[in-house]
């Protein structure tokens, strides 16, 4: 279709991996991916190759990374994997308030890591929690309950955007108070009969939108113009295209997850990706 952008690489990118939901850039150099049997993939864009460098033992949802080089993957808790792939709990939340499904965490400034908290299909539980440096985590807004999925910051670290896969399906942002607190919620874009699941932003200011169902990704413009940036009717090269992020050294390399196979998708969008936090 003639919204289509060039997808240079299809599913020959990292072709392979066990039903990846997740893909995320490191400050390491390298893309990262998550399988749905616990695998923790370290990919090279340059050879267009991976390896398999930890295994968590459970579905990987989204991914971060801090400043040196540790990956922090969402499966049934918070969990930490080294370089040298040494696998530990990070945050499981709170005593009083313990995270039933973390879905997708991300780093501010200051190493706080956001974690949408999905809860269970249907049943309107979910909530996003804060995790101090540390690991000590609090319930950081109990308002966006409708599966609560993808996450990124703003620029400037002032809103938190989040994908609502439901109920109905939205992009909503979270005003971040000076004081860290969570502020006003605003609904950005409805995106009805779509299961919306993972986000990124351009230095431009576009918000691109991955979805689980159909197979296709939105731009959002900061003006509110919505727009099909690719689609798949087949679901061969885009299938269930989950997480996307900006990669490569000078975040201009555009890749999504295929949860519905086995590869990374790239698309040329001519676009630089906002940096990402990689906390001390």
């Amino acid at each position: 279709p003639p919204q289509w952008p060039a997808v240079e690489l299809g599913y020959g990118f990292a072709a392979g991996m066990d039903h990846p939901e997740c893909v995320n850039w490191g400050a390491d150099g390298y893309a990262y991916a998550g399988g749905e049997a616990g695998q923790i993939y370290r990919v090279d864009l340059e050879s267009r190759e991976f390896e398999e460098i930890a295994n968590i033992g459970g579905f990987v949802g989204g991914l971060a990374q801090d400043a040196q080089h540790n990956v922090y993957a969402c499966c049934g808790a918070v969990m930490r994997i080294t370089p040298n792939g040494e696998v530990s709990t990070y945050s499981a939340g709170s005593p009083d308030e313990p995270i039933r499904a973390p879905n997708y965490p991300a780093f501010d400034t200051e190493g706080n890591l956001y974690v949408s908290d999905s809860g269970a299909w249907k049943d309107d539980n979910g909530r996003i929690f804060k995790i101090r440096p540390g690991g000590a985590a609090e319930v950081w807004c109990s308002s966006l309950k409708e599966f609560p999925n993808g996450l990124c910051l703003g620029a400037a670290g002032d809103f938190l955007y989040v994908a609502m896969s439901l109920n109905p399906p939205r992009v909503d942002r979270v005003e971040i108070r000076a004081d860290g607190s969570a502020g006003a919620v605003e609904t950005l874009a409805h995106l009805p009969e779509t299961g919306p699941d993972g986000l990124a932003l351009d230095t431009d200011g576009n918000l691109y939108i991955s979805c689980y169902r159909p197979d296709r990704i939105y731009r959002l413009a900061p003006q509110g113009e919505l727009e099909v940036l690719a689609e798949d009717y087949e679901g061969t090269v885009m299938a269930a295209p989950t997480n996307v992020a900006f990669c490569g050294p000078q975040r201009n390399i555009f890749l999504s997850a295929n949860l519905g196979r086995w590869h990374l998708t790239r698309y040329e969008v001519g676009t630089t990706g906002v940096p990402l936090n990689y906390p001390e």
